[in-house]
């Protein structure tokens, strides 16, 4: 393949481009990214079931969740590296031919144990799927064309972990939740027979000579990120810093991140180009991405949590009701992708942030008679808002920076996502348990001989089961009957209080958007 062949005269920005159709590479790579992305959600309902079929515990079986989490977050950084040292194209089939043989393993594992290893191999696998998309879709199309290979990028990114409860809500229940595994399989032989016939290594990448790798740099982000990445799971389980293990992993992976960052800032060949933070939009982009991800992942946790814990609903009925998040997401992409290099990207972002939060303020007006309708309609809006958020932000976020920097960078800006994500997640759940016992000490302050609503009620329940039951036993019953409508209304306005402070944490990053500088896309540039 001659380098005219990648860099042709219309070419506006005289930068390589490759020689197949760049809709069918986006094909190639958006296979695998979604197969990845829907693994970090789809096994989170079948929990419960694996931890039967294994005989271990709940807690115990979390452990298939934590452990792809760790893994995934110490390769995503280090992805660009790994690219340009065995080969972009040839890395990119390596790790999705580790991720499809580490989901057969899990999938026939016969212990806990097993499950657990293979799952680490299968995120360290995934871990560089997402970053390496995002950077050959950047590189595939010219920079006028970039929002709607982010558009088809977002699909995956957005539209796969919403979709993946519903999925695995469906196979746990219809079949087993072995084949919450055995699905990638398919989609994992597709992809690499697309990826080999259509992806190809730009030449700065082929030409490159990577000295040996930043082993140091290496041990302390993956000591850094793994201690960080199991405290935020395993923190609420265990009371965060009321146990030892989180205090000395809090301390371990701030010790290790702050030398980290001093090592890479003075390493001649860094695993991890931190500099690229001195371009101002890639900087401020990746904190509103972090904003982003706390948004996706907690609303999609709490929802089906709502919906399981209080309405009583099964896994694949919570999982549809945040399936049309995913519609409107959907819908929305290509209209955002057009819409990018034609509106300010600022507007687009700010416009997006507020739709979120309108919507997470709508989601939060819950009662015990909330139905999955009540829910649908705001969750589409939360869609049309992830896209309009996503899209331009990735764009906008890269589209200062070098060819040669969009590998490292893409990595950065998706461990970032992940982060947020499980922040959110942690601080969420965190504060949802707290502001249910907050106001279940409230509401018990009203459980008095003095209250007229609490005897009217009391005496309701005793007249109910002293028809089926003695005097001194429908006492008994009554109160307890109060006391378990008590916690449902405690948690209840648990749920209420934490979509609205999701809800304001959404709309005061608006002022943010405008922090990012213009960039105007180049138009191709006509023969005379």
């Amino acid at each position: 393949m001659t380098e005219s062949r990648n860099v042709p005269p219309g070419s506006p920005d005289g930068q390589w481009r490759p020689g197949a159709n760049p809709w069918l590479i986006t094909a190639a790579v958006m296979l695998s990214t979604f197969m990845e992305v829907l693994d970090t959600t789809i096994v989170t309902v079948a929990v419960p079931h694996i931890a039967g079929s294994l005989s271990a515990s709940n807690d115990e079986a979390t452990w298939v969740l934590t452990s792809y989490l760790v893994s995934n977050a110490i390769v995503l950084p280090a992805s660009g590296w790994f690219a340009s040292y065995f080969g972009r194209k040839r890395f990119l089939i390596a790790c999705i031919v580790i991720f499809t043989i580490s989901s057969i393993v899990s999938g026939v594992a016969l212990s806990l144990q097993m499950l657990v290893i293979a799952r680490v191999f299968q995120g360290a696998g995934g871990g560089a799927l997402q970053p390496i998309s995002q950077a050959i879709l950047l590189e595939s199309f010219p920079p006028e064309k970039r929002g709607m290979a982010m558009a088809a990028f977002a699909v995956g990114v957005v539209v796969a972990p919403i979709a993946g409860p519903t999925v695995g809500g469906w196979l746990t229940d219809n079949y087993s939740w072995r084949w919450a595994f055995y699905i990638n399989v398919p989609v994992g032989v597709l992809a690499i027979l697309m990826t080999q016939a259509f992806v190809e290594d730009p030449p700065y990448i082929r030409d490159a000579k990577p000295g040996k790798i930043d082993s140091i740099g290496f041990g302390l982000m993956a000591v850094a990120l793994g201690t960080l990445q199991i405290m935020l799971d395993k923190g609420q389980q265990d009371d965060w810093f009321a146990a030892s293990w989180i205090r000395w992993f809090a301390f371990l992976s701030a010790i290790s991140m702050v030398a980290f960052i001093l090592w890479e800032l003075r390493a001649k060949e860094p695993i991890v180009r931190l500099r690229v933070f001195s371009d101002r939009n890639f900087a401020v982009g990746t904190v509103l991405f972090t904003l982003v991800g706390l948004a996706l992942y907690s609303a999609i946790t709490l929802i089906p949590l709502y919906l399981q814990t209080l309405m009583g609903y099964p896994a694949i009925q919570s999982g549809l009701a945040v399936s049309p998040r995913g519609v409107g997401a959907l819908l929305t992409m290509p209209l955002v992708g057009y819409l990018t290099s034609r509106v300010d990207f600022r507007k687009l972002i700010g416009f997006g942030f507020f739709l979120v939060a309108v919507s997470l303020w709508l989601i939060s007006d819950l009662t015990l008679e909330t139905t999955m309708w009540d829910i649908a309609w705001p969750s589409v809006m939360t869609g049309v808002g992830l896209a309009m958020l996503f899209v331009p932000l990735a764009t906008v976020s890269m589209g200062t920076l070098s060819q040669k920097e969009i590998g490292n960078a893409s990595g950065v800006f998706n461990l970032m996502r992940n982060i947020g994500g499980s922040v959110g997640v942690s601080l969420l759940t965190t504060y949802l348990t707290r502001q249910s016992q907050a106001n279940q000490s409230v509401l018990v302050s009203h459980l008095t001989p003095w209250d007229p609503g609490f005897q009217n009620q009391l005496r309701h329940f005793q007249n109910y089961f002293g028809k089926v039951m003695g005097s001194a036993d429908s006492a008994r019953h009554a109160a307890g009957a109060i006391y378990n409508a008590l916690v449902r209304q405690s948690q209840l306005i648990a749920y209420v209080q934490s979509f609205r402070l999701l809800a304001i944490a959404s709309a005061s990053c608006v002022v943010f958007a405008f922090l990012l500088k213009r960039v105007k896309s180049r138009a191709p540039v006509r023969p005379h």
